[in-house]
């Protein structure tokens, strides 16, 4: 899965990444792919995931350090970012900072997001309830 050279780069196929949604139980809803163990990334957090139609992620989360980017590969759909709902379409980028909590909803085709950012371990915060 992975190809690494003299440790100055990894190149990885995202869709070969575990989908650990699967793994606990959310494969109806979701795919969340994270790279980073498979990339060997030192500092920067890397995550494909898709979201079904008409489903919303399984939970809401928020950080303490972490700032994220989420790019809209494929699909479009909306995200609640505290008391804000966003629309989102194909190739919008969204940067939300540590504190804000966030949870993605697709449209009617599903959505496909890119997410990355600085890893900071046991950072993320869980939100079961946020946007019920």
């Amino acid at each position: 899965m992975s190809d690494e050279r003299a440790g100055g780069y990894t190149h990885v196929n995202l869709l070969e990444v575990e989908d650990l949604a699967a793994r606990f139980g959310f494969s109806e809803i979701t795919e969340a792919r994270f790279a980073n163990e498979a990339l060997a990334t030192e500092a920067t957090g890397v995550c494909l995931q898709r979201l079904r139609p008409g489903r919303k992620q399984p939970f809401g989360h928020r950080h303490q350090q972490a700032e994220e980017v989420y790019v809209v590969l494929e699909g479009s759909g909306r995200v609640r970012l505290d008391d804000d709902t966003v629309e989102l379409r194909r190739f919008d980028a969204l940067r939300v900072a540590p504190p804000v909590a966030r949870r993605f909803e697709a449209g009617p085709d599903g959505m496909t997001i890119l997410v990355f950012g600085p890893r900071h371990p046991g950072d993320g915060e869980r939100l079961p309830d946020f946007w019920a």
